[in-house]
């Protein structure tokens, strides 16, 4: 019956999951179809154990209902059953009269063969607590992601994760050393494609971006626009770009510049990571962490020291304040 439970909570959860919209806070919603598919195979799974349970009650009812009928029936079929059983109680009082002797000497070794008979019972079964546990900590492994599903609120990600890491991005040379971990900046799904497909994939996108000196990354375009022009910054140097994002002003950038960034999912959570620019803002700027703002620029070059290298940076031309979208993420669509 536990395994049932835990078959409708799962069902429960997921169901609650794509109900309250939260789904896409976990998985990139162009896969939302392994979920639907998850639901209807617990709920496939629910219904053949509801069924295996069900036939194994009824089976059990139906061997106690022939027990007891059988037995009803032998008492039945006795004729003078208390008389016989009176005589066999006088007999059986006259033979311990007379065994008694044998008797003793028989309970003598007794001891000897319940020991014995203790010895089978206790190795038979020495492994059963250990089985249980097994079962009571497999069972808590499976009901735990279920009560938290359900009843903890969705944390949506912002710029207190980017300082829970301590703002230590890698450099761009060990980013690319562990394709899809750790994210930053610039997206990177190259680790999901060969090398010949990943190149075909630069040169389609690219081609969506090349020639426009006025480039407005959406919700849907967002992380293929960013990873085109990281990957080929040459070719937008001056170009405006505008996209929205959240401000964060990190510990190693001077007061006129901020990071503007989204948190994007490629295919999950797992592989999630903050995407953006270091923009250049004028002077005095007031903007705190977590700020969502539109920014417009011109795209150019500078040192970043604490990547000892070159990066792009945006140098704001205008920007406003927005309120957050109702969904922070963006997809690799």
């Amino acid at each position: 019956m536990t395994r049932l439970y835990i078959l409708i909570g799962f069902i429960l959860m997921f169901a609650l999951m794509h109900s309250s919209g939260d789904l896409n806070k976990y998985i990139n919603m162009k896969y939302a179809y392994l979920s639907i598919s998850a639901i209807v195979l617990l709920a496939v799974l629910a219904i053949v154990e509801f069924v295996r349970i069900y036939q194994k009650e009824g089976a059990e009812k139906a061997r106690a209902e022939a027990a007891a009928a059988a037995h009803a029936k032998e008492h039945s079929d006795e004729p003078g059953h208390a008389s016989s059983h009176g005589d066999d109680h006088i007999h059986d009082d006259h033979a311990h009269g007379h065994d008694h002797p044998l008797h003793d000497h028989q309970h003598e070794h007794d001891p000897h063969h319940h020991h014995h008979d203790g010895d089978d019972s206790h190795f038979g079964h020495s492994h059963e607590p250990s089985s249980r546990w097994k079962r009571v900590v497999g069972y808590f492994i499976l009901i735990v992601p279920i009560l938290t599903g359900i009843f903890l609120p969705v944390q949506t990600l912002d710029s207190s994760f980017v300082k829970a890491k301590g703002f230590s991005f890698p450099t761009f040379e060990e980013a690319e050393n562990n394709p899809g971990q750790h994210q930053f900046l610039k997206p990177d799904s190259s680790v999901f494609y060969g090398k010949e497909g990943y190149e075909s994939l630069k040169k389609k996108e690219l081609s969506e971006f090349a020639g426009m000196r006025q480039i407005e990354l959406t919700d849907s375009n967002y992380l293929k626009g960013m990873e085109a022009l990281y990957n080929n910054p040459g070719q937008f140097m001056g170009a405006s770009i505008s996209f929205d994002g959240f401000a964060y002003k990190g510990e190693q950038v001077d007061g006129n510049h901020f990071f503007v960034f989204r948190f994007g999912f490629i295919h999950c959570v797992a592989d999630s990571g903050v995407f953006g620019m270091l923009v250049d803002f004028p002077k005095n700027t007031d903007l705190n962490d977590n700020d969502w703002i539109n920014v417009t620029g011109k795209l150019t070059w500078e040192f970043y020291q604490p990547f000892k290298q070159t990066i792009p940076v945006l140098q704001v031309t205008s920007w406003k304040p927005i309120s957050a979208p109702k969904d922070p993420y963006v997809y690799r669509l």
